[in-house]
């Protein structure tokens, strides 16, 4: 299957990028290179794109996309969260844009042996990086009840994550869950008909935890931000593209943080902490796709759209 994902509000990622001729910039997130191929156009002749992603398939299939532009382009297989050491190993201080689109690929939900879709049978796996050993098999079989229900509660925000935790535990007394469309009906199980009728799919918030607990999404995104933004020239920007409320309130807080740096306490009348501003927000709401793209586009829906420039 050819590794594709559909770029998320294309047009307002590269207006707001605003790649230049012989720019570096960074995308943390290649998946199958529709926002890279845009950006490298933009940059040539002398400009660098470093692709950065966990996931091989998105390596080996960004080769052959970007082909055309080897020159301009640097593919690295590893994590974002490793930005530093990344642009570092290439003799890179700062660069003059940071892209990261925290969604799922398309190529991956539809891959049906990775375990991501709630609507496909396929082993119970998950890894965007599958040379990771822990996968969702290995979560749900071998987690404590409790440590089920605060992972489901706290990275899918799920009502229901004590009973679907409790489901779980109980159906694996009796054998080993070991494949998505097991777990959907522990889940379909776990959770009262009448909530099962309401919102998204039954599945959705506990396959979602899985994933970021699988992958350890929310644990490095903080961090990353903060390095990425280190990364950044004077005047460079940082866009981020989030799926999620977890990752578009993590995304929110460090943009915040780093706007207004002071730490004085509320009442000091003067500040005294010489902590001055280090990026400018320029989205102070998060821009969302629109109607045309969502119908184009259905895996769009939730994605929100923040951006900050570095002063």
């Amino acid at each position: 299957m050819e590794f594709y994902h559909e770029p998320i509000m294309l047009e307002k990622v590269i207006n707001f990028l605003n790649p230049q001729p012989g720019g570096i910039y960074v995308d943390c997130t290649l998946g199958g290179a529709g926002h890279s191929r845009e950006i490298v156009k933009r940059i040539l002749p002398d400009g660098l794109l470093i692709g950065i992603d966990q996931d091989l398939d998105a390596i080996k299939a960004s080769e052959k996309k970007l082909e055309e532009y080897k020159g301009n382009v640097k593919l690295i297989h590893d994590n974002f969260k490793n930005i530093k050491s990344i642009i570092g190993n290439l003799g890179i201080s700062l660069v003059n844009g940071v892209l990261m689109d925290l969604g799922v690929s398309s190529h991956q939900l539809d891959e049906v042996e990775r375990g991501f879709s709630y609507n496909k049978e396929a082993p119970l796996d998950m890894r965007m990086d599958k040379t990771r050993k822990v996968t969702a098999e290995d979560l749900v079989n071998n987690l404590s009840e409790d440590e089920l229900k605060e992972i489901i509660k706290e990275y899918g925000e799920e009502r229901w994550a004590g009973r679907i935790a409790k489901f779980i535990v109980k159906e694996r007394e009796r054998k080993r869950i070991k494949t998505t469309l097991e777990l959907v009906e522990i889940i379909k199980r776990a959770i009262p008909a009448p909530a099962r009728r309401e919102g998204p799919h039954p599945a959705k918030r506990t396959f979602q935890a899985l994933r970021i607990a699988v992958n350890n999404e929310l644990e490095i995104l903080e961090s990353a931000l903060y390095d990425a933004f280190d990364c950044l020239m004077g005047g460079g920007r940082i866009v981020i593209i989030t799926f999620h409320s977890l990752e578009d309130r993590i995304v929110k807080n460090v943009f915040r943080k780093l706007e207004n740096p002071c730490i004085c306490p509320p009442d000091f009348p003067i500040c005294t902490c010489n902590q001055k501003p280090k990026l400018k927000i320029l989205t102070k709401k998060p821009l969302i796709p629109d109607e045309e793209e969502i119908v184009r586009n259905p895996r769009a829906r939730s994605a929100k759209l923040r951006v900050a420039e570095k002063l």
